[in-house]
């Protein structure tokens, strides 16, 4: 057995950790780029606590998932007013905004000469500025990951810059800041967290240190997310989805993932739909895919036993099956009232070009079993 383990430098977890900010950010320069969501309002707690330790604050908003001219952009306002380091606070869509940033702030060269698939492919040669990874939403786990996941409307497609020189120097997640998370928001960022949660546990590259943070994300998701969806400012609930998405975001970065996240790229890039809502639409359906196809090529596979402990744990019944955790997954994902693909303008006949890209992705390599390309194909209309 050989594996490997990485996450950010320091991790900081609680309610309340917030108010820790200034003295942990001061310890890395004065001077910070803060990457935020549209709402500054949000940010203004932040703010507060980084001016009473005397630092001095560029903000830089990042209104929707962050494109490659967002990023050249930030490079060049913090290279302009100095900025040492980088901080973000938001969603994933920031946190990834802002790991991209740090990285690019002290690498050499165009973004395009480290993106995968679309550009050259490089990889980064020096360390990326301190960046501080402060996360407002439950889901993507960002914030102890090693990539940032672009989108190119040009290519249609959403890519990743990806080195474990991006790991950030601190990870701060306190529960507390996703209370006001919209259920919406709740709903499609927490199927998010389960869905890397159970795909990291079930892939080719699982391994123990990833298998202990998955079993104990998967209980706290399975316990809590429904209260998180239908009573916001349970602390309870939001701790443990938030513990969810950290356990997540850690299991992904050092395990893999699966299909559900090898088609969520192709798609994101190519329809306006939020991505934890795509892999809540998918992931039924990948995991009946699986199973249908382990048992058919590879009735021997530990990731069948896998699955039957990913229902187990769902469930809390010692009894269940796998048809018994995908049934219960298909009755959360109802409940939280996650749409049909076809909601976001997915149509039958983009199928096998989506398909195409899907089988080249490199959440893909990861999945249990490959599929084939019917396989896939019978995915998507399923989740049509």
């Amino acid at each position: 057995m050989r594996f490997e383990f990485a996450s950010a430098t320091r991790i900081l977890f609680g309610a309340g950790t917030l108010r820790e900010v200034g003295p942990l950010a001061r310890e890395l320069g004065q001077r910070a780029l803060v990457v935020t969501g549209a709402s500054l309002i949000r940010a203004e707690r932040l703010l507060h606590l980084l001016r009473g330790h005397v630092l001095v604050s560029t903000i830089f908003s990042v209104t929707r998932e962050p494109e490659m001219g967002v990023i050249t952009q930030g490079v060049a306002l913090a290279r302009q007013q100095g900025c040492e380091m980088v901080i973000a606070f938001g969603g994933g869509s920031v946190l990834d905004a802002g790991k991209a940033i740090a990285a690019m702030l002290t690498n050499p060269g165009e973004l395009l000469d480290y993106l995968e698939v679309i550009g050259r492919g490089q990889a980064l040669t020096l360390p990326a500025a301190p960046f501080v990874a402060i996360p407002t939403t439950a889901g993507t786990g960002s914030e102890v990951t090693r990539n940032a996941v672009l989108a190119s409307p040009a290519h249609g497609v959403k890519v990743s810059l990806r080195s474990p020189l991006m790991l950030p120097r601190i990870a701060l997640v306190d529960p507390e800041l996703t209370r006001d998370a919209p259920p919406a928001v709740t709903a499609s960022t927490g199927l998010d967290a389960l869905t890397q949660l159970i795909e990291p546990y079930v892939c080719t590259r699982a391994q123990p240190m990833t298998d202990a943070l998955c079993e104990e994300g998967i209980r706290r998701a399975a316990r809590s997310l429904r209260t998180a969806f239908a009573r916001g400012h349970d602390l309870a609930a939001r701790t443990d989805m938030a513990l969810a998405s950290l356990f997540g975001g850690l299991a992904l970065a050092n395990a893999g993932l699966g299909a559900a996240h090898g088609f969520a790229g192709p798609i994101g890039g190519q329809f306006p739909a939020p991505h934890g809502a795509l892999c809540a639409a998918l992931l039924p359906h990948v995991m009946a895919a699986n199973l249908d196809a382990l048992r058919q090529r590879q009735p021997e596979a530990a990731a069948l036993r896998r699955y039957d402990e990913v229902a187990r744990l769902l469930t809390g019944q010692a009894a269940a099956t796998a048809e018994t955790g995908i049934a219960w997954v298909r009755e959360l994902v109802a409940d939280l009232r996650i749409p049909g693909l076809r909601q976001y303008g997915l149509k039958p006949e983009h199928i096998a070009d989506l398909v195409r890209k899907a089988s080249q992705a490199s959440s893909m390599k990861a999945n249990p079993i490959a599929l084939t390309h019917e396989e896939l194909a019978h995915i998507l209309e399923q989740a049509l």
